[in-house]
């Protein structure tokens, strides 16, 4: 499942603000914030909503072990 930092980095990669994923995701801003702070333990339905939001707007999640450095990460999809 996707984490906190990779949201944070994917938002950004893409220009999105927090309330513009969050309306895409059908959240609301502080659940959002709540979620990308680590407070929050959302559920699955709910990172899959963002997951979602965030694919559309053009990023791919790349798990551990498709990190040359190892970690997670995301990146901008090749159009």
């Amino acid at each position: 499942m996707i984490e906190p930092d990779q949201i944070r980095a994917a938002r950004a990669l893409v220009g999105l603000t927090q309330s513009a994923l969050a309306k895409a995701a059908g959240i609301s801003t502080t659940g959002l914030n709540n979620i990308e702070r680590g407070v929050a333990d959302p559920k699955a339905s709910t990172l899959k909503s963002i997951k979602f939001a965030l694919e559309e707007a053009g990023i791919v999640f790349l798990a551990a072990d498709e990190m040359v450095a190892g970690g997670r990460g995301v990146r901008l999809k090749h159009l």
